[in-house]
């Protein structure tokens, strides 16, 4: 989305006005964590996958409320960087671990944050819930629904919590958006959203050497390059449905509380002819119920419109960008100040394989002054995921809803595979 700095700022006004009455902005998505520590202290956590996403978990851990006990890759370079991130936030060393098992067996831990491939999502979360751990994992849920729901029946026979890392669900320009104009209906009927994620690079990771006598077949990659580059092949990743599309279908069933019922998609690997097997191009339609649609757009080719979610009603536009800016349109006035292209180019952006606000979305795609400063959902991820282990506050996001998103995207695959109008599995 390229609005003009003066519709920008309309937009911003009309947000804020909208908010008028409601909880304040700032109190939103904090309010688990205003109050200072949890009762009984910080949860003492593990963290498997030290990769870019659970360096960003853990640096974002804040000691009042989570502990870092322990940390497992089977990388040693990236253990390395793990304690680098750790002495830069001023936070204590953590045990090192190769397997997440024996890291489980010998500690006393209390939960886990999982950022490791895909694949190994459902392995590693059923596995802790089965040991009475409470599990914060990363987006998507599970490669496929069979691991979903082999999830879910474990956090439930365990009486754990589940939490996938939808950040978006803490960040509280998200919350005010849902809290004081989608709840209130100010957009009147809602019928079309567009989730767009766009971005100039090829997704493609650098290979280094872990050391001498490195064997990733222990691991089940037959070399370093699918190690390292697990998010380009079949058998470890949905691509960019998985690791991108499915944080904005998931915001798409939170504000319309539905799900998809059918998706229509098409895409391909257009522009990077190097071997991998996942899209670098993906185009999909989501039907809702109620004649809702949302068309999702994530390509590698060109960044211009960098990463948003728009929703189109009756009486007005809803416009969230990068994370950090709301804008919001009543009826006729976009069209009224005209639409213009704002010269930011099309650089290339932060590393798809993190979803991180000021990479995920570009930091050379942030435009004008923020909404508010830029909010850091991951901080207030992790410590409201703490604050329910303690307290027993309700999660905000949850399994069901990260489910349904899962379910939609993993249909959304089977669409541009076959090339095919694929029913999407219901709830059960």
């Amino acid at each position: 989305m390229n609005l003009t700095p003066e519709q920008e700022e309309l937009g911003r006004r009309n947000f804020l006005r909208a908010l008028a009455g409601a909880p304040a902005l700032a109190a939103l998505g904090a309010a688990a964590i205003v109050k200072g520590p949890v009762p009984g202290g910080p949860v003492r956590l593990g963290f498997v996958g030290m990769g870019g996403q659970g360096r960003i978990l853990l640096e974002q851990t804040d000691p009042r409320f989570g502990e870092v006990v322990a940390v497992c890759d089977i990388n040693p370079l990236q253990l390395q960087r793990t304690d680098e991130a750790l002495r830069k936030a001023g936070k204590p060393p953590a045990k090192h671990y190769e397997s997440w098992k024996e890291m489980m067996d010998e500690e006393d831990l209390q939960a886990i944050v999982i950022a490791t491939p895909l694949f190994l999502h459902a392995e590693i979360a059923v596995a802790a819930l089965d040991a009475k751990l409470h599990v914060l994992c990363e987006k998507m849920m599970a490669w496929d629904i069979q691991g979903c729901m082999l999830m879910v029946d474990a956090a439930r026979r365990n009486e754990r919590l589940l939490e996938i890392g939808y950040q978006r669900h803490y960040n509280p320009v998200y919350q005010a958006a849902y809290e004081g104009i989608i709840k209130p209906g100010l957009l009147g009927e809602v019928y079309f959203s567009r989730l767009v994620w766009h971005r100039d690079g090829s997704w493609r990771r650098e290979v280094e050497s872990p050391g001498p006598g490195f064997d990733p077949s222990r691991w089940g990659y037959p070399d370093l390059e699918r190690m390292y580059n697990w998010r380009l092949y079949e058998q470890y990743s949905r691509g960019l449905l998985a690791e991108l599309a499915s944080h904005q279908v998931a915001i798409a069933n939170w504000f319309w509380d539905a799900a998809p019922e059918v998706v229509i998609g098409s895409g391909g690997v257009h522009r990077y002819r190097d071997g991998r097997e996942v899209p670098d191009h993906i185009y999909v339609t989501f039907e809702y119920p109620e004649g809702r649609t949302a068309l999702v757009s994530s390509i590698l080719s060109n960044a211009f419109d960098s990463c948003y979610e728009a929703f189109y009603g009756t009486e007005g536009t809803l416009i969230l960008e990068g994370e950090s800016e709301a804008y919001l349109f009543t009826k006729g006035e976009t069209k009224a100040t005209g639409i213009e292209r704002a010269a930011h180019g099309d650089g290339p952006v932060g590393s798809a394989s993190k979803s991180r606000a000021m990479e995920a979305a570009g930091e050379a795609h942030t435009r004008g002054r923020p909404l508010r400063e830029r909010v850091n959902a991951y901080e207030l991820e992790v410590s409201g995921f703490c604050a329910s282990v303690r307290t027993g506050v309700p999660l905000r996001g949850g399994p069901e809803l990260a489910m349904s998103s899962a379910r939609a995207c993993i249909a959304a695959w089977d669409a541009i595979q076959n090339k095919a109008r694929v029913a999407v599995p219901a709830a059960v």
